[in-house]
């Protein structure tokens, strides 16, 4: 019996499982591999956005996530320092309500949900190489956490592997619309620190959020330009905290808390990759990386694990030819998320909004609809082009008055 698999994907978090599951539904044989254990936690902005929140409803995976204790994220609340704006965001698919697991929650269940959808998933695995015949990615070449060396052969790979891709860096996949690292950010854990909003906090050169999460704690999250990023790592928690008191309402309640775990950080490039070539495919971070302010990176790799899935599917029925069906993958995948990709990056900066758009903030400060509206595109469910759109800001700016 041929042990090929339709697709070999590696990488079982939050774009390769979804991936892998989805695939496995429709009847493809699919290898999940991932050198991880799970459960097991990894750097994370934790907020699943009303676009992802909808995706999970729609696997049948929702549940799951709030019978594991997730709280649940009703709207944003954001200040930037004298404009403040709270709203709860426009609907994606009838939800509006987001969501911000621990990863060592989030990705066991989508792992689960993958194994239980027909994937055979190997979890300590590491790829080493990728197999190439006549041209073509055949398969990849690894070990188990024991050390035995494997080689497995699929009709295509997927790298599901994070922005630092290994599959990616092995085919030589094409990079566009590059950015450097913008910020460089740290987070941690605290009991006794109620949210019930994202909060989010914004001023020059730094900024800072809060999310609930499981077991009754908030994470909180801050921000500095990646320039500086040597300075914050030299005293971590008097940064922090140092950031933190640039809101003394906010630094007071978290030093009335306390700090469960330790620190996590890090940074991000900004990038586009051709997310295909023959015989490979890339998926979530590994094809789309963009900064952690806007916390996409969840929602956009489950977007992006049904919009790969349906074009494997189209090029494994023959519906349509393999570059063809991915052809139109990556079209779809840069139009939806170039805007907020631009819109990120210019947050990111952590420099003051343009005068232009402070006063449209201070105008529409304290009405509603239009609050809902900017709070839209920070959860994904308003594209920024619309949002900013003159058209669009007058309409806004005729309700508030």
């Amino acid at each position: 019996m041929s042990k090929d698999y339709d697709a070999i994907v590696v990488g079982a978090r939050c774009a390769g499982s979804p991936t892998a599951m989805l695939l496995a539904r429709r009847g493809y044989r699919v290898l999940l591999v991932d050198r991880a254990t799970f459960p097991s936690d990894t750097t994370s902005t934790h907020m699943i956005h009303a676009p992802g929140v909808a995706a999970l409803r729609r696997w049948g995976l929702l549940d799951l996530v709030t019978a594991a204790g997730t709280p649940p994220v009703p709207g944003y609340d954001c200040d930037f320092g004298g404009v403040r704006i709270t709203g709860s965001p426009q609907p994606a698919d009838g939800v509006t309500t987001g969501y911000a697991p621990r990863r060592s929650v989030l990705d066991t269940l989508l792992v689960d949900a993958a194994s239980v959808a027909g994937a055979e998933v190997r979890e300590g695995f590491t790829m080493s190489t990728l197999v190439v015949e006549d041209g073509r990615v055949a398969g990849i070449r690894g070990h188990t956490a024991d050390g035995t060396s494997v080689v497995e052969h699929g009709r295509v790979v997927v790298g599901a592997d994070g922005w630092n891709s290994r599959v990616a860096r092995a085919v030589g996949a094409p990079q566009y619309h590059d950015r450097p690292m913008l910020q460089w950010s740290a987070y941690s854990y605290w009991s006794g620190l109620p949210i019930e909003r994202m909060e989010t906090y914004v001023r020059p050169d730094r900024g800072f959020a809060a999310l609930p999460t499981n077991d009754g704690l908030t994470m909180v999250v801050v921000g500095w330009p990646a320039a500086e990023a040597a300075a914050f790592r030299a005293d971590v928690e008097g940064n922090f905290l140092a950031t933190l008191d640039l809101v003394p309402e906010f630094a007071g309640r978290v030093r009335d808390a306390t700090r469960e775990e330790r620190f996590h950080g890090g940074s991000v490039p900004n990038f586009f990759r051709r997310p295909y070539g023959p015989g490979w495919a890339l998926a979530g971070d590994a094809g789309y990386t963009r900064d952690s302010i806007t916390a996409q990176g969840i929602s956009d790799a489950f977007l992006d694990a049904e919009s790969l899935a349906e074009a494997l599917h189209a090029a494994f029925s023959g519906t349509q030819g393999f570059d063809e069906a991915l052809a139109g993958h990556q079209r779809a995948r840069d139009e939806r998320v170039t805007p907020i990709a631009d819109f990120t990056a210019q947050l990111a900066t952590l420099e003051p909004p343009p005068p232009e758009v402070q006063q449209l903030l201070g105008a529409i400060a304290g009405h509603r609809a239009a609050m809902d509206a900017f709070v839209s595109v920070i959860a994904g469910t308003l594209s920024p082009a619309r949002f900013f759109d003159p058209d669009h800001i007058g309409m806004l700016l005729a309700a508030a008055v």
